[in-house]
């Protein structure tokens, strides 16, 4: 996959923006006109460029009914959990929970950074670099994420509670729309749970949550006015099902899909349907390889996603640290998107490698790759977490959550840890029972 040539067209709009200002500034007349046919030219671009025919063969390997995607999988496990464990589950669920937690925090406030900005920002506050612990200092420490959270509650020492951000809230909503829809729940409650539960969202979320407001239908609420579909919002919100699905990877992923569908496609689908099922087999597997590999049976072998997974994990063995692993992924997916499913999946990916069971080093490597360091950390926490258990994470990483979860979800901002895992526990328990 190679993208073309593209000019750097955020200078020129920018350019554009600045020299109409200045021209007012002087006492030019007639701007509005030029900008009327430049607004019209851009559209007309679009929406050339939107009908432009598709690789016909490329969309059969990549559907978007869940059927179609069944029938395109490689052989798999599907089921590795018979029974509820309730003991095992609870102690896997803490770490993989808990390890999510920590890694989102630990990237949260360094979210896209470049390697050489994280570099030296640790430089500066004498932090060490990839970071083992939580930042000691935010930058603008009073600036507010998602409305709710200064960045200084992202700090080591300013840190009272799980601060806000979109990737937990999104494993907390996914336990809400099964409590209130029940596991056999469709797109259609998930958009309701939205409408109800989520005043913002980013990207693809945003288009879809403003497109099923509008009135759009939750099954085409992810095809108007969205570039976004194959990014990385599906993805992040993986993480709930596989907690409702523990070892049984086919229903994780069945799951992620009807959660998918509402803001995305094809590969965007398929990297929530991937991580889910990945993180519903770390409940049982030893090992994250292990686990990516069961990831990959339950999405299309022959997607852009597989091949880049298969890719990323032969890769793995040339990847000694965080450097290697972007320079890797940057030199492959030159010009995609920093918050794309793909690349950012193969960084998961490597992070999990690097570390193996160690999660500080998973956390550390993969927040120093930059990307969408906070979902990378994020993820690759809750597979490490699961396998591992509570007991195999460092208590540093959770010390400061003092039971809390602080979300931007409308009348659900406050939740304890505790409640989750036992409510998690509940519905895991109905979905394996029956």
């Amino acid at each position: 996959m190679e993208y073309p040539q593209i000019p750097d067209y955020h200078l020129l709009i920018d350019h554009l923006v600045e020299y109409t200002k200045l021209r007012c500034e002087y006492g030019a007349q007639g701007v509005e006109s030029i900008l009327q046919e430049v607004k019209k030219s851009l559209e007309d671009a679009i929406s050339r460029i939107n009908q432009l025919p598709i690789d016909e063969q490329m969309a059969r390997q990549e559907p978007n009914s869940l059927n179609e995607i069944r029938s395109l999988r490689l052989d798999g496990p599907r089921r590795l959990w018979e029974k509820f464990q309730k003991d095992k589950y609870v102690e896997k669920l803490e770490g993989a929970l808990l390890a999510r937690m920590a890694g989102c925090t630990l990237g949260a406030i360094v979210e896209g950074w470049s390697i050489e900005s994280m570099q030296e920002w640790a430089n500066f506050i004498g932090d060490p670099f990839p970071p083992v612990d939580y930042w000691s200092q935010a930058k603008n420490p009073s600036n507010i994420r998602y409305g709710k959270s200064p960045n200084y509650t992202y700090t080591r020492d300013g840190m009272c509670g799980v601060p806000v951000d979109d990737d937990i809230t999104y494993t907390l909503l996914g336990l809400l729309i099964v409590e209130e829809y029940g596991k056999d729940f469709t797109t259609e409650d998930v958009a309701k749970a939205w409408k109800k539960y989520l005043p913002m969202a980013c990207t693809a979320e945003d288009i879809a949550l403003k497109n099923i407001k509008a009135g759009i239908s939750a099954y085409q609420a992810a095809d108007k006015i969205n570039p976004y579909c194959q990014w990385i919002g599906a993805s992040i919100r993986s993480d709930p099902w596989a907690y409702m699905a523990p070892g049984y990877p086919e229903k994780a992923a069945e799951m992620a899909y009807r959660d998918a569908y509402l803001s995305h496609r094809r590969n965007g689908i398929y990297g929530e349907m991937f991580f889910s099922a990945a993180q519903a087999a770390a409940f049982e597997v030893d090992n994250c390889v292990d686990a990516i590999k069961i990831g990959l049976t339950e999405i299309p072998s022959d997607c852009l996603l597989a091949q880049a997974v298969r890719w990323a994990l032969e890769e793995a063995k040339n990847i000694k640290d965080y450097r290697d692993a972007r320079q890797a992924v940057d030199e492959r997916f030159k010009g995609m998107s920093s918050v794309h499913t793909i690349n950012n999946a193969c960084l998961t990916i490597f992070g999990l490698i690097i570390g193996g069971t160690d999660v500080t080093k998973v956390l550390s490597q993969t927040v120093a790759m930059g990307l969408d360091n906070d979902c990378t950390a994020a993820t690759a926490g809750s597979i490490v977490g699961a396998i591992v258990g509570k007991k195999g994470i460092p208590e540093h990483w959770y010390k400061s959550f003092n039971n809390t979860i602080y979300t931007y979800m409308n009348g659900a901002e406050v939740f304890k840890i505790d409640d989750v895992i036992n409510r998690f526990a509940i519905q895991a328990e109905k979905i394996l029972e029956c």
